[in-house]
């Protein structure tokens, strides 16, 4: 089969099939239906939009049917879907949707709780799963794929708006057109082998990129099934894959561990899964799983922006994410001048000798197929520099070109897989009376990605008081549910460079194991002394995991 152009194109495909295109819960949908309920949402959306205005639906929705049908249906319209955070919380959740000129968001019952009082000029809210949603629809079920279009798909029609948070403070969201997405579909379609009988479990939140780049989008492309899950639940993890028929999955950050802390039973491997496609599962724990469940985990690199991308190959060593693509030149530099870090020296064991020297930004000196992002030029700049594009993240290279991740840029954090900016979290903690200074920033956790660990410096004649600053979190309607520092030092004073700019790389590497004071936020919320019997349990859950080597002052912390 000839390769598509645009995603508009593989939806179209699908009519007149009917095989089992989509599955949720009791809910089984062929292709057919599914090509038929996007074209008719195409419909509605090309008479909701107002003359004139952007071609961008939002999606506030959990994994449901609807949220699959509206990325089809945006698809036929030449529209393009802003993916909404249902972790975001008052103004800022209000900016993501007027920022990226939503005049139609689709939510369910479930979240009409978080637009409650938030000033949304001009946005059309329509709640699925009511009547009203139900009549505004039937009208256009007779619609055919190519009935209506906003502006005939084209490659470069805007696709996707998905948000991605960075060192600059509020998300912005990467544009990803419909050209760049049937690529990335048809491109993971060859490299796993992805056939029509083939099922793609999608657990993770469809407004992140990962469960649309790396499961939606090659379902479509080769004529898989989707079976959608509201939210991924470890416990109901293989119920779902055996109940589908599931062969393949995504994940991303502590799924996987999830999984495995699920107690063991006699029939783990009897499934038809068979592969699972994402990112920071860390070498041990893809190991444990393969044993465990007799599924292969590819761990791979990318992000919705698009602009570099890293293969894995099977002679790809333990720990590395593998090589370059094809398209790209990637390099590791010193983010600061620009040039190419040294290689990695490990010891017998595969321990990293020489951090400091070979740990660098990975930039991208070739062509970019990052397409920028949603009215942020400012934004574009900085990620584009010199013709490079710079990843904001933290690598190294060993002598045969193997790629390892190594950490985030300093003002970014990976919390339970979701991008957080450190600035943003600042603003908020600074409202608490009592500080007289604040800096964010990422430790590592014991499993994979971050934790939020903050750096307080109270106003004179104050202490602190740890049950008055749970009960201040609490309060904040705009701190995510991700956001909440798990660890807060108590400083004298905030260190800072000689430009007056907090030392944040000093207090990273001081981690865990500064003589300062410091809290720990324990699973009910409140804040406890952070000592040292707990530090030992603490090296104890990173030695489990293979990160042992994270613990040190300097570990991927350039």
């Amino acid at each position: 089969m000839r390769s598509a152009g645009t995603v508009a194109e593989l939806v179209q495909r699908q009519w007149g099939d009917h095989r089992p295109g989509l599955r949720h819960e009791d809910i089984v949908l062929s292709h057919h239906q599914v090509a038929s309920c996007a074209a008719a949402r195409a419909a509605l959306l090309a008479d909701l939009l107002p003359t004139g205005s952007e071609p961008h639906v939002g999606v506030l929705l959990d994994n449901t049917p609807e949220f699959p049908l509206w990325l089809s249906a945006a698809a036929l319209a030449g529209a393009a879907v802003a993916g909404i955070n249902p972790t975001r919380r008052g103004a800022e959740l209000a900016r993501d949707i007027t920022h990226t000129e939503c005049r139609v968001l689709i939510t369910e019952r479930a979240h009409l709780p978080l637009l409650d009082g938030l000033e949304l000029p001009g946005v059309r809210v329509l709640v699925t799963e009511t009547e009203a949603y139900a009549a505004l629809l039937a009208p256009y079920a007779g619609a055919e794929p190519g009935d209506t279009v906003l502006a005939r798909p084209g490659p470069g029609t805007r696709m996707l708006l998905y948000f991605t948070s960075g060192s600059t403070g509020a998300p912005k969201a990467a544009v990803c057109t419909q050209g760049r997405l049937a690529a990335a579909g048809q491109s993971l379609v060859g490299h796993f082998g992805i056939g029509r009988e083939d099922v793609h479990y999608i657990c993770m939140p469809m407004f992140h990129g990962n469960a649309v780049i790396a499961d939606w989008a090659p379902a479509l492309a080769g004529g898989a099934a989707v079976a959608l899950r509201r939210r991924f639940s470890a416990s109901g993890f293989l119920a779902d894959v055996r109940a589908h028929g599931a062969t393949y999955f995504t994940y991303v950050g502590r799924a996987v561990q999830y999984l495995l802390a699920t107690p063991e039973r006699p029939d783990d491997r009897e499934h038809p899964l068979r592969i699972g496609f994402g990112t920071e599962a860390g070498a041990v724990d893809a190991a444990r799983f393969r044993e465990r469940f007799g599924v292969r985990l590819v761990e791979g690199y990318g992000s919705s922006e698009g602009g570099a991308a890293i293969q894995r190959t099977p002679d790809t060593p333990q720990g590395a994410i593998g090589r370059a693509s094809d398209r790209d030149d990637l390099a590791v530099v010193d983010p600061e001048t620009g040039h190419e870090r040294v290689a990695a020296v490990f010891d017998e064991g595969g321990k990293l000798l020489n951090g400091a020297a070979a740990i660098g930004e990975l930039v991208n000196r070739g062509r970019t197929p990052f397409e920028g992002y949603w009215r942020n030029e400012e934004a574009d700049a900085a990620r584009v520099r010199g013709g490079w594009y710079w990843t904001g993240d933290l690598f190294f290279r060993d002598p045969d070109g193997f790629l390892y991740f190594a950490g985030r840029t300093e003002d970014r954090l990976r919390v339970d897989s979701e991008n957080l900016a450190a600035a943003m979290i600042e603003n908020i903690l600074a409202r608490w009376a009592d500080a007289a200074a604040v800096a964010v920033y990422a430790v590592p956790d014991p499993v994979a990605g971050d934790q939020v660990m903050a750096a307080l410096a109270l106003r004179d004649g104050t202490r602190f008081d740890p049950a008055a600053f749970a009960a201040f979190l609490r309060d904040q309607t705009d701190l995510g549910t991700k956001m909440a520092p798990r660890f807060v030092r108590i400083v004298h004073s905030m260190p800072v460079t000689a430009t007056n700019k907090v030392h944040r790389v000093g207090l990273r590497r001081e981690g865990f194991w500064s003589g300062s004071t410091v809290w720990w936020r324990d699973p009910e919320g409140a804040y406890v002394p952070f000592g040292e019997e707990r530090l030992a349990l603490l090296a104890g859950e990173f030695e489990a995991h293979g990160r042992t080597e994270l613990l040190s002052s300097d570990a991927g912390r350039a």
